[in-house]
């Protein structure tokens, strides 16, 4: 008021004042207003205070810019052409409130904080672009990793090692950041810059409401008034906590002036607590097509579950899953799961409700490892766990599932170890687990049976008991052990949250001690009169003559398998239908049989499958050649155990079946061919077979296939429509040791219109 009484004096009362000092007393009054104090130059020392005192040549820019043209000072220039205005219009500058007064001297002096801090994030932002460069971290694998570009991992079908595999742009800072990691690091490099000079951005919907909440006058305030206003989670260090404390770390840099608060966060890793991370493996389970090769999550531990294993309520399970539609018929979910059709879908939920899915559910044994990663690889880990579990990337069944996940993130942490560019095309648990230890990157292994596994422990128990004389065992005794309706036995206690002392023998299925999934042979044989010599691989599985430690009991799964018949023509001295000399034996696609034995306590069926091009004599013609066909079979029906179960070194009982195994299942079959009469035959009948455990390292199984085939009516008169065509054959396999072994095979068909019944085979098998 003084001021403005002054200004009404010089104006108001000019008689009193020779015009001779009129000029010079209105340019003192004027330079003495506040609206000019507001744009003359700020003392330096003025600057210099708290957190954001600026350094030599930061001050040197601030000078320079309070220095330079109107053109330079937009907004300024903007307020004060505002001020001539309303002085123009109201012909006294009498007119001004105090009220804005105090508005203009705000704006300038937040305008002014801006300024200070736009320099201090730009020289920040000058100096880690430096470090960034120097220590080229732009292309280091982890930052690479961590946005998901892929660059050592293999694969059938070529990855573009140039490009992330997400293509959600939320995932990004930059707009180029799907294509360019040293954009992205750069992107986050000046949003950190910002948010530690002048807070972090409100969240979208806020600035939203903020804006339209405010008038024009008030949005011209610098952003930095917004850093005393709460910080939601729009902040990088919410969004992206893994990549800002990886960045920060490798740069030294002190990140407590973010002073970001992160809710979701926070509450997300305070309700995990996550301490200690192992895989969790839930053994292959032919009964469900989609866990046919095994299953792998990771356990979370808090401080308590990682001090006691059996404190499950206190731990998580993380599993990485397909997202498919289960209104998709199987042979649709089977191809989208395969080729990419449906997401991947990250699931965490208390590891008690995910184990009894395996436990009692699937009746599926389990096996714990604990990976030897620090407390602070953990947190990082499951950081980096925020940042990607609602992506929407495409799964597939055999090279990105949940077995690769586990190795991706692991990669992440110790990116030395180059874990998934170490694993072949096709991804299989087990073969997670087996490069796992060669790592050396387990340090503890736990074995937790099944439901079934404790019944059937239970079963063995009594029957030892009944031969020795100990005690009696009825039918009806033994039935009611073996049910799950009459016998609640389980490693989880009644409520759920602790599993139980384990009082039985551990299994011979620890993934850790199988044979490796591929396999190749050689092997010289004789078909009729004809020496042969057969080669042969197998991308996997097992089979029932394979070396059975590391599987379940019986299991019996093989796919993509192939085998080359080279004949010696030397020998056929112009003999009639004679084979070419090379010819394709068998390609199989998939073949499988599920053994559930009736005598024991699993629960499900007996059935088998395949899928296959095989070479067969048809025997509807008088000394037919052979011929390739296509074959689809189905098999159902019941097996047994026999024998003594197994015992651990220490005499514990195991919950494992009888050794011995003898199957009967009815078949039915479909065969097309050129070669073939008619092009086509169906069959039906009996298959019957035992398997046979003479010892560790010696395996015998005989099978009898009693099939009837039916061609249709035939015009020829030397061709059958139907027939029968029983074919009997015999395995025997002795393993020299993890990795070969040596296999006989032997069949022969007693159908008497084919010209060569019999064949035998020598073999030998190399596992790799």
């Amino acid at each position: 008021m003084f001021i403005n009484s002054s200004l009404m004096a010089v104006y108001g009362r000019p008689t009193k004042i020779s015009k001779r000092a009129r000029l010079p007393l209105t340019i003192a009054g004027l330079l003495l207003t506040a609206q000019a104090q507001a744009f003359l130059p700020t003392p330096a020392s003025l600057m210099a205070t708290g957190d954001l005192a600026l350094d030599a040549d930061a001050k040197a820019q601030i000078g320079a810019k309070q220095q330079s043209s109107d053109t330079d000072l937009t907004e300024p220039v903007a307020l004060n052409s505002n001020i001539k205005s309303n002085n123009a219009s109201n012909k006294d500058v009498t007119n001004r409130t105090p009220a804005n007064q105090n508005i203009n001297n705000t704006s300038n002096a937040n305008i002014d904080n801006g300024n200070v801090n736009n320099a201090k994030a730009d020289q920040l932002l000058t100096a880690w672009r430096k470090q960034a460069k120097t220590g080229n971290l732009a292309q280091h694998a982890t930052w690479r990793r961590m946005l998901y570009f892929i660059d050592d991992k293999k694969g059938l079908f070529g990855k573009n090692k140039g490009k992330s595999l997400v293509d959600d742009q939320d995932f990004f800072l930059s707009d180029n950041g799907q294509q360019d990691s040293a954009a992205e690091l750069d992107a986050l490099l000046a949003a950190l810059a910002q948010e530690m000079t002048q807070g972090a951005p409100p969240a979208a919907d806020e600035s939203n409401n903020e804006a339209k909440s405010h008038d024009s006058t008030a949005q011209t305030t610098s952003s930095s008034a917004i850093s005393n206003s709460p910080v939601l989670s729009s902040s990088v260090l919410c969004r992206f906590p893994a990549r800002v404390k990886w960045l920060t770390d490798s740069l030294n840099v002190d990140i407590s002036a973010l002073n970001a608060s992160c809710p979701e966060l926070d509450g997300w890793m305070k309700e995990l607590a996550p301490e200690q991370l192992s895989v969790m493996f839930a053994q292959e389970y032919l009964d469900n097509p989609i866990s046919a090769f095994g299953h792998t999550l990771l356990r979370i531990d808090s401080k308590a579950s990682a001090a006691d294993f059996s404190q499950i309520h206190h731990a998580y399970a993380l599993n990485d899953t397909v997202d498919g539609d289960s209104d998709d018929s199987f042979l649709i979910y089977a191809i989208k799961a395969t080729s990419g059709g449906y997401d991947n879908a990250i699931e965490i939920d208390p590891y008690p409700k995910k184990l009894a899915d395996y436990l009692k559910k699937d009746e599926r044994d389990t096996w714990t490892y604990q990976l030897d990663l620090t407390p602070e690889e953990v947190q990082q880990i499951m950081l980096h766990v925020w940042e990607t579990k609602d992506l929407a990337l495409p799964y597939y069944f055999t090279t990105d599932n949940c077995a690769s996940e586990i190795l991706r993130l692991i990669d992440v942490v110790r990116p030395e170890q180059h874990l998934l560019s170490q694993l072949p095309y096709v991804v299989i648990p087990s073969d997670v687990i087996n490069l796992l230890k060669d790592e050396k990157l387990l340090t503890s292994t736990r074995y937790t049976p099944a439901d079934s596994t404790v019944r059937q422990a239970q079963l063995n128990e009594a029957q030892q008991a009944a031969k020795l004389g100990y005690q009696d065992l009825s039918k009806q005794d033994a039935q009611q052990l073996k049910a799950a309706d009459s016998n609640m036995a389980s490693s989880m206690s009644a409520d759920g949250k602790l599993l139980q002392p384990p009082v039985i023998g551990a299994s011979d299925n620890n993934p850790l001690d199988r044979h490796p999934l591929q396999r190749a042979h050689i092997g010289i044989g004789q078909h009729g009169d004809n020496n042969y010599i057969d080669v042969g691989l197998r991308a996997g599985f097992h089979g029932t003559l394979d070396r059975p430690s590391g599987f379940p009991q019986f299991f019996d799964l093989e796919g993509i398998k192939a085998t080359l018949r080279f004949y010696d023509k030397d020998d056929n001295n112009g003999k009639p239908n004679q084979p070419s000399s090379v010819e394709l034996q068998n390609f199989t696609l998939i073949r499988g049989r599920s053994f559930n034995p009736v005598n024991s306590a699993k629960k499900d069926q007996t059935w088998g499958a395949s899928i296959e091009a095989t070479r067969i004599n048809d025997g509807s013609q008088q000394d037919g050649t052979d011929h390739l066909v296509g074959s689809t079979a189905f098999e159902y029906g019941k097996s047994w155990a026999f024998g003594t179960p197994r015992s651990d070194s220490s005499g514990v009982v195991s919950g494992e079946m009888p050794p011995q195994l003898c199957y009967t299942f009815a078949t039915g079959a479909v065969q097309a061919g050129r070669g073939i009469n008619k092009g086509f035959r169906v069959g039906a009948g009996v298959n019957a077979g035992c398997l046979y455990q003479i010892n560790n390292q010696l395996r015998a199984q005989a099978e009898l296939q009693l099939p009837y085939w039916y061609h249709g009516r035939s015009d020829e008169s030397n061709a059958r429509g139907h027939y029968w065509q029983p074919i009997s054959t015999l395995g025997l396999q002795y393993d020299i040791d993890k990795k070969q072994a040596l296999r006989i095979n032997a069949s022969y068909d007693w159908q008497d219109r084919v010209d060569a019944n019999e064949d035998i085979q020598l073999s030998y098998m190399r596992y790799f």
